[in-house]
């Protein structure tokens, strides 16, 4: 009798440290698991719409630029937006910065998801050197996404399009050149870019050979280049190019 309330003993405080070394977790009634917000960004406010802007490019020919806000820039704390880098014509080119805001992407501006940044050519040619001191400068200092930052530009400005992307394709989620041209050597860099060209086939400025033979060099690279040719329009092939809205919406499909 005496062993049987020995071991009954040693069953029970046995039993007792076992529960007492492993307790099992209770929450009180109606008690969730905490979540965590996402991170907010701290980022300087800017004026909503369209605002005119200067920059330093150390004695380079781009001194200011028409700057795109769209509405919830502000607001979006956690949200880093897409970026269009617009490069107008040669008519566009000098010193009233005024006139980039009635052309091209900038003229169809409002309501746009993305921020738009339209440096003015002062004089000669868009210069990709100077181009990436404006480049550097709008990444740092705008709430924006280095992995979708977009290039499109008119006439001299779709030279620039080519010209900057095949010299920096590292910057570009995707490219949109308009009534250009570049270095079919060049195209190389490019084969693996998302873009899509546009140009008339009556353009009395910029012969359309300018990009048939680009997009001819990209596809023999395995570029699945998309090219629009409309068989009349002249050289103003960007007023149809910026009101068609598939544009923007296959844009921003694209991201590094």
């Amino acid at each position: 009798m005496c062993h049987v309330f020995v071991l009954s003993t040693l069953a029970f405080f046995s039993c007792s440290k076992t529960e007492t070394a492993n307790p099992v977790p209770t929450n009180p009634p109606g008690d969730t698991v905490p979540v965590t917000p996402p991170r907010e960004d701290t980022f300087p406010p800017q004026q909503v719409g369209i605002t005119t802007q200067k920059i330093d490019t150390k004695g380079g020919n781009i001194s200011n630029y028409v700057l795109y806000i769209p509405d919830g820039y502000n607001e979006k704390k956690d949200y880093k937006w897409p970026i269009v880098i617009f490069l107008h014509g040669v008519g566009e080119m000098g010193n009233n910065i005024d006139v980039i805001k009635n052309v091209g992407l900038v003229k169809v501006a409002a309501g746009k998801p993305f921020v738009i940044i339209a440096p003015q050519c002062l004089s000669g040619w868009w210069n990709p050197q100077y181009l990436e001191i404006l480049y550097k400068e709008v990444i740092s200092k705008y709430h924006v996404d280095p992995k979708r930052v977009y290039l499109t530009g008119l006439s001299m400005g779709g030279y620039g399009t080519w010209d900057w992307s095949s010299a920096h394709p590292e910057r570009f989620a995707a490219i949109v050149p308009i009534s250009g041209g570049g270095d079919v050597n060049r195209m190389k860099n490019l084969k693996t870019m998302p873009i899509w060209v546009f140009h008339s086939a009556d353009d009395p400025t910029v012969n359309v050979e300018n990009s048939r033979v680009l997009v001819k060099q990209l596809r023999a690279l395995g570029n699945n280049v998309q090219y629009t040719e409309y068989p009349n329009g002249g050289h103003d092939a960007w007023t149809r190019t910026y009101a068609n809205q598939d544009v923007y919406t296959w844009l921003l499909k694209q991201h590094l």
